[in-house]
């Protein structure tokens, strides 16, 4: 094995050990998983309320209205733009209901261009739509 194979191996390793297990959730508070359609994409929570989060696995609120910051990378459906083909976008959703003890999901996924992310109960009900900051590439 070449000396950049070993370390490529080597960072692999290193950083598929630091995403540890998730915590159990609070009963106390609402649980927000994140979820996207395509192997490709990848969501992660940014801030809560305006604060940076240390894990952007997942968000765990207390009851009643929060602010949700996203980033969501995605290929763009139909896109065929070479090596260069994602897309990276900030969004925002705000809730006003989250409640003690429940499970909710931020389900991301895209059309063409344009990112659609939404929070749904344990239903699979629609509660809130994210609104776009920005995109860039």
């Amino acid at each position: 094995m070449s000396p950049p194979e070993r370390l490529c191996g080597f960072l692999f390793l290193l950083l598929a050990g630091c995403a540890g297990p998730l915590p159990a959730a609070d009963p106390g508070q609402a649980w927000i998983d994140l979820t996207h359609l395509e192997p490709t994409d990848n969501l992660l929570a940014e801030r809560l309320d305006g604060q940076w989060l240390d894990d952007g696995r997942y968000f765990q609120v207390q009851p009643g209205a929060h602010r949700l910051e996203v980033r969501f990378t995605f290929k763009p459906s139909g896109s065929s733009w070479g090596p260069y083909n994602q897309q990276e976008c900030l969004l925002d959703i705000r809730y006003a209901g989250f409640r003690a003890g429940l499970h909710y999901r931020i389900n991301a996924f895209t059309m063409g261009f344009t990112p659609h992310v939404v929070l749904q109960d344990d239903r699979q009900q629609d509660l809130a739509e994210a609104r776009l900051v920005f995109c860039w590439l």
